[in-house]
């Protein structure tokens, strides 16, 4: 569908194609004092846009709105809303300048066969900016979605509110945030950033549920490397300041950064496949020939004797997965915990685990954000939860305790306790002091929690406890006798805190058979308007 030659692209079918679906109208409908000719004129001003401007995008390494939209459905099935608006401004000659959609391509379409809602900024209509009617616009296709139950895509390439609109574009980005808050939860919103997103503007993928950014191409901020440098006088580049590497893995704003419009928006349709369409339902299974009961001997022996030796928690995770594939969201951010989608006997599961590679696994307040704002997404969408614990504890430090490391904390917290899905929790090792409480234990009402034989159920480490219990003692020895007593979740186990330690290598196979078990799992919650997250 798409042929690439340099720096160069040309959509050979898409245009063909839809040149011939121009064409089906005025040759199938009478002409009426020549309204057929001004109508096809106007179409085809809209489909094909300013040749010009869009291979100046070429140029840019970047697709035009509508080949973003038509590489992301499924091919024949986009249908389009609106494509004959345009704005209503009559200030500063705008009157001239006015071109059918408005600098913006919106509708539904189809990926893999899932009812979608999209719309895509128009860069080389205005700059992609908002006006009033582009507003109107984007509010008809949430509104839409919303009705219908869908998933809605925004693909931004936008220069913000339109200045010569004033108040009038303002008040349209209030209504397309009023409308993402009522999305929230109820269908997945998802937001590709394909170009500048400035001001205002990011604040609605920020109310989205994930947010897709192209490297080296796409740029998000509150205010530009202009503005910085006049009030802080602070010098950065646009990258620098917004760019995809930079919210990927400092500030944690996008989950996502790929190399090209394209890659985007194939992820994007692969990504599509793990979710439910609205709250109402559950993902579509994806079925597999990997064995429900496979065995993974691997398993038995992976986590190494020296509790103090790291290894990769990524690798479990792949090696459990139907067909061994794992997909992480916000991979280069808060590295020592990991969250992503999988499947297990065809089921899209949602997998948070500690990352021993990482600080050891430990808790900090940018792991817990990470963690519960995706415990929360899963929890929105019938997604069971599966947790993988080894974590030392919360990380010390004057820095974490005056960054707020007790309210971020406790979000994870939150999170945990107030999933209503199936959560089931395996210990591979450590599960220590507020950490073990915090990681879906069973107190936190975990559907069923299990150890390795590896695991470690203790307040905190045992060198470090006979520290404090026996100062000034024999401290090796003593440690060594903690070690027998305690360094196993044999204590646990004669308490009911955990429900079997379980063989390694069946994991995969007692995960699938719980799930089965817990599908039609209801939770009564006492009724209030909404809890207080601590925020």
């Amino acid at each position: 569908r798409l042929v690439r030659r340099g720096a160069s692209f040309r959509f050979q079918r898409l245009n063909e194609g839809l040149a011939k679906q121009l064409a089906v109208q005025p040759a199938s409908c009478p002409d009426t004092k020549g309204f057929m000719d001004k109508l096809a004129h106007l179409r085809q001003q809209a489909v094909f846009g300013d040749a010009k401007r869009i291979e100046k995008q070429h140029q840019k390494h970047k697709l035009s709105a509508r080949e973003r939209v038509e590489l992301l459905v499924d091919p024949g099935t986009f249908v389009e809303y609106d494509q004959l608006v345009t704005h209503r401004c009559t200030d500063f000659g705008m009157e001239k300048t006015k071109h059918p959609g408005d600098g913006l391509v919106s509708g539904h379409g189809y990926v893999d066969g899932k009812l979608v809602f999209v719309y895509s900024y128009d860069f080389t209509v205005g700059g992609g900016t908002l006006s009033e009617t582009v507003a109107e616009k984007v509010c008809k296709v949430q509104e839409k979605a919303l009705n219908a139950g869908a998933p809605i895509i925004g693909l931004n390439d936008s220069g913000g509110a339109r200045i010569q609109e004033g108040v009038q574009s303002l008040g349209g980005y209030s209504d397309i945030f009023y409308n993402n808050v009522q999305a929230s939860g109820v269908i997945p919103q998802l937001s590709m950033i394909m170009g500048p997103c400035a001001g205002g503007a990011v604040y609605s993928p920020a109310l989205t549920d994930f947010i897709f950014m192209v490297k080296n191409s796409s740029f998000m901020f509150v205010t530009g490397p202009d503005v910085v440098k006049a009030v802080t006088h602070e010098e950065i580049d646009m990258e620098g300041l917004g760019g995809a590497k930079v919210h990927s893995s400092k500030s944690g704003v996008s989950h996502f950064a790929l190399n090209n419009d394209v890659e985007a928006l194939m992820f994007v349709r692969n990504f599509l496949g793990f979710l439910p369409s609205s709250n109402r339902e559950k993902a579509i299974p994806k079925p597999t020939a990997d064995p429900f009961d496979r065995e993974i001997p691997v398993l038995d022996k992976f986590v190494p004797e020296d509790p103090n030796k790291p290894y990769d928690m990524r690798v479990v995770l792949k090696s459990i997965c139907d067909d061994e594939y794992f997909l992480e969201v916000q991979p280069d951010y808060a590295k020592n915990i990991l969250v992503g989608f999988g499947r297990l006997g065809t089921d899209t599961v949602g997998f948070i685990a500690n990352q021993p590679q990482s600080l050891a696994g430990v808790l900090d307040r940018l792991s817990s954000i990470k963690a519960a704002r995706f415990i929360r997404f899963c929890d929105s969408f019938n997604i069971p939860i599966v947790t993988f614990e080894d974590v030392p504890g919360y990380l010390p430090g004057v820095h974490e305790e005056h960054n707020g490391i007790i309210t971020h904390g406790a979000k994870i917290l939150y999170a945990y306790s107030e999933a209503t899905v199936p959560k089931i929790t395996i210990i591979t090792r450590k599960a220590y002091g507020g950490a073990y409480c915090v990681m879906n234990s069973k107190h936190l009402k975990g559907d069923f929690n299990y150890s390795w034989p590896t695991g470690e159920i203790a307040v905190m480490g045992a060198k470090g406890a006979c520290e404090i219990i026996f100062r000034g003692g024999d401290i090796p020895a003593e440690t060594k006798k903690y070690e027998e007593k305690f360094a196993n979740p044999l204590i646990a186990a004669q308490r009911g805190f955990i429900d079997e330690i379980l063989t390694p290598r069946d994991t995969r196979k007692r995960l699938i058979q719980d799930l089965k078990l817990l599908k039609t799992k209801k939770v009564e919650r006492p009724w209030r308007k909404h809890g207080n997250v601590p925020l």
